[in-house]
C-alpha cells in the first residue's frame, strides 16, 4: 500500500506536467486529458512497479507515451497538430508580461508544427529540463537521435522565424 500511496502522493504534484507532456504528444487538449487519465490510472494501478529512488516524472511520461503509441497504432489514426495558446499549455501565467505571452504563444505554436518525433523531444529537453540522457531513456532512442531531432527542431524553427516558411515542414526526422 506505501507504493500505492508514494506514487498517488507524487501524482498529484505531476499534474500539470503530465498533462503538458500529454499534450504536445496529441496535439489535442480533448485527447491530452484523456492521455493524462488514463497514465494516471495506469501508474496506480502499477504502483508496485514504480522503483522507489528513481524517478516519478520520468516513469510517468513513458507510461503516457506507450499508452499513446499503442492507440495510434490500434487506431492507425494520426491526430492533427494545431495552434495551442500558450495559457493553455500551462507555460503562460496571467501575471506575466502580455508581450512574453504573445512571443510564448508564436513559438509554442511554431513548436507545434514540427513533426511528432521532433515535438516530444523539445518538450522533454527545453521545457521539462530532462538531459539528453534523460530524455534518450525516457524515448527508448540513442542519445545522438535526441541530438540530432534537437538539431533539426531548431533548424526548423530558424527558418520560419526568419520567413523560410513551411517548406521544409513536410519531411520528419
Amino acid at each position: 500500500m506505501s507504493d500505492h500511496a508514494g506514487v498517488r502522493n507524487g501524482l498529484n504534484g505531476l499534474l500539470p506536467r503530465l498533462w503538458r507532456f500529454c499534450h504536445v504528444l496529441t496535439g489535442d487538449r480533448s485527447t491530452a486529458d484523456d492521455l493524462a487519465q488514463s497514465a494516471c490510472l495506469r501508474a496506480l494501478e502499477r504502483a508496485g512497479q514504480f522503483q522507489p529512488g528513481t524517478r516519478l516524472d520520468q516513469w510517468v511520461f513513458r507510461i503516457a507515451q506507450s499508452i499513446w503509441f499503442n492507440q495510434r497504432r490500434a487506431e492507425k489514426v494520426r491526430r492533427g497538430f494545431g495552434t495551442v495558446p500558450a495559457e493553455e499549455a500551462g507555460l503562460a501565467s496571467p501575471g506575466d508580461n502580455a508581450e512574453a505571452n504573445i512571443y510564448l504563444a508564436q513559438v509554442l505554436s511554431s513548436v507545434m508544427g514540427l513533426p511528432e518525433a521532433q515535438r516530444v523531444t523539445v518538450l522533454l529537453v527545453y521545457v521539462e529540463g530532462f538531459s539528453y540522457q534523460e530524455a534518450a531513456e525516457m524515448l527508448d532512442i540513442p542519445i545522438g537521435t535526441v541530438m540530432s531531432r534537437l538539431a533539426a527542431a531548431r533548424g526548423r524553427l530558424t527558418r520560419l522565424r526568419d520567413g523560410g516558411g513551411s517548406a521544409g515542414m513536410a519531411r520528419s526526422a
